[in-house]
């Protein structure tokens, strides 16, 4: 069985978002870029499966600049066996929109015929939150979405999603896609050694002509801000007192 893993390319998580002046997007001068932490753990679970004797090969794509290449590279050292890079666009402030990117995949799972497709439930540049669900739509396979859990046994997957009122466990027919949550597993780092092997893996080059895809912008970005600053809390002597600014607040 072959895994699908879709990777994103973005923002650190350790790095502090700018925006730009003129509020035209984020500022995305010399600042660290590397794999969405959701899609990191999605990674990790497809290696999981390979060693745990349930999947024969892991496949890693990411969609966008070409500099997402280092991005696959990650997933290659981690343990994925190749990867497949289609570059959508040349400006890295262009996103790819989930639409897009579900197209995109679609026509490589009808290439790659995997058995599962995990992937990150959201990335953490725009948190759309939407791609998985919409790659379903177009492949018709059963979905689980922000597994906690996941256990794979013949064509059948067992998933424990994390929602509002605690954890639902379902059952799905495979092929089936699959987006992870943070609580699923720990992500290992890439050794030295594996970090020199990947660079011989095979990666494959595409664009979205090759697929078929019109990857135009949909949505236009209206305005970029940064968040309120947040006003500093009050401190109280007694009980009465909070009870009187509680009041007073309650007024307001």
């Amino acid at each position: 069985m072959k895994v699908l893993v879709p990777v994103k390319r973005v923002i650190d998580y350790n790095v502090k978002v700018r925006v730009k002046a003129d509020g035209s997007g984020v500022d995305l001068a010399n600042v660290k870029m590397s794999m969405n932490p959701f899609d990191e753990i999605a990674v990790e679970q497809a290696i999981r499966l390979k060693e745990a004797g349930k999947a024969d090969e892991v496949i890693a794509v990411s969609i966008g600049v070409k500099q997402s290449q280092e991005t696959l590279r990650t997933a290659l050292a981690m343990g994925a066996d190749r990867a497949i890079l289609v570059v959508a666009t040349d400006d890295v402030h262009n996103d790819i929109e989930p639409l897009a990117v579900a197209k995109i995949l679609k026509s490589i799972i009808d290439e790659e015929k995997p058995g599962i497709v995990l992937a990150g439930k959201q990335a953490i540049d725009n948190d759309m939150n939407a791609t998985g669900q919409m790659l379903g739509a177009l492949t018709g396979w059963a979905q689980g979405t922000f597994a906690s859990e996941l256990d794979v046994d013949g064509d059948t997957a067992t998933v424990t999603r994390e929602v509002d009122g605690g954890l639902q466990t379902i059952k799905l027919k495979m092929p089936a896609i699959i987006t992870v949550d943070l609580r699923l597993n720990e992500p290992r780092y890439a050794s030295l050694p594996n970090i020199m092997k990947a660079k011989k893996k095979p990666m494959d080059e595409k664009t979205p002509a090759d697929y078929g895809v019109d990857v135009t912008p949909r949505l236009t970005i209206v305005g970029t801000a940064e968040p309120e600053t947040r006003a500093a809390g009050i401190i109280v002597g007694s009980v009465d007192e909070l009870i009187e600014k509680l009041k007073e607040v309650g007024a307001v």
